[in-house]
Formats: structure tokens, C-alpha cells, sequence
């Protein structure tokens, strides 16, 4: 899942050095925050995927006060990842895909010129690069949440 999300990150982090931000009026100092937050807080959400995979995603870690060396519920994995898989389903594939066709935003409005799909050359493909695979993001999650889901469900006694 990091894979997916980091071009995106990168992408986002180049706008830290764009002259306009394209914040209209927001502060650069605060648009430069919500870039970074937003980058940071995407990583992290991806890399939580991970555990749908190792080892810490079955059994608490032993340095975990009070739940270390425990069985991790199921559900309290399977329910939040089939959240969020849904989630980035809604707002990165279908929004994705709705505005890739029809070249309006959500609410109808068309997109503004300064779009950066809409920019012409190198810059069009890096950013169709860049965030072409977040649609692939909610998907794999709940693909991977379902698989994690079948393999648990299978073995109670772990």
C-alpha cells in the first residue's frame, strides 16, 4: 500500500516549492502544513495495511502494556480497514473517475483551468503518474482486508 500512496506524497511535497500553491487565501505558511500533515498522515494510514499481513497484525507486540503477546481481534482489525477500504473507494476511484471523465468537480462545477491535469505536457503526465495509483487504494485494501479476514476466521485457535 505504501507504493501506492507514496508518488502521490511526492507529488503533493513538490507543491511546498511552487510559487503558487494554489491555496487561494490561505496562508503559504498554513497551506504548507496541510501539505506535509496531509503526506504524513497518508503514509501512515498505508502503512497500518501492513498489518494485515504481519506478524504484529495477529498478535499485539510484547512491548504493548496490557496487550502484549495477545490474540489481536479480528474485528478489530477487519472493521476499520473495511471502513477505511471503503472510504478511499468512494473518494479516490469513483470521484477519481467521475472527474477524470466528466472534467468537473463534484459539485458540477467544471475544473479550473489551473488543474493539474489540465496542464499541458510533462506535467500532466507526472500527475497523472502520481495519483493514478491511489485508484487502485481502496480496492487493494479491501481485497487485502478480506484476505485477512478468510485467513483468521480460519484459524481460531491462533
Amino acid at each position: 500500500m505504501l507504493l501506492l500512496v507514496l508518488p502521490s506524497g511526492i507529488w503533493r511535497l513538490g507543491v511546498l516549492f511552487a510559487a503558487d500553491k494554489r491555496g487561494g487565501s490561505i496562508a503559504d505558511w498554513a497551506m504548507n502544513g496541510y501539505v506535509v500533515l496531509l503526506t504524513l498522515i497518508s503514509e501512515v494510514l498505508a502503512f497500518t495495511a501492513v498489518g494485515l499481513v504481519a506478524r504484529w497484525g495477529e498478535v499485539f507486540p510484547r512491548w504493548m502494556p496490557g496487550l502484549g503477546g495477545r490474540r489481536v481481534p479480528t474485528a478489530a482489525a477487519v472493521v476499520p480497514a473495511t471502513i477505511g477500504a471503503t472510504i478511499l473507494t468512494l473518494v479516490f476511484t469513483v470521484i477519481a473517475i467521475i472527474t477524470t471523465v466528466t472534467q468537473s468537480k463534484t459539485n458540477g462545477d467544471p475544473l479550473p483551468a489551473n488543474f493539474p491535469s489540465k496542464a499541458d505536457g510533462w506535467e500532466t503526465v507526472y500527475f497523472y503518474a502520481s495519483y493514478a495509483p491511489l485508484v487502485l487504494w481502496g480496492p487493494m485494501l479491501g481485497i487485502l482486508t478480506y484476505a485477512y479476514w478468510r485467513r483468521r476466521r480460519r484459524r481460531p485457535d491462533r
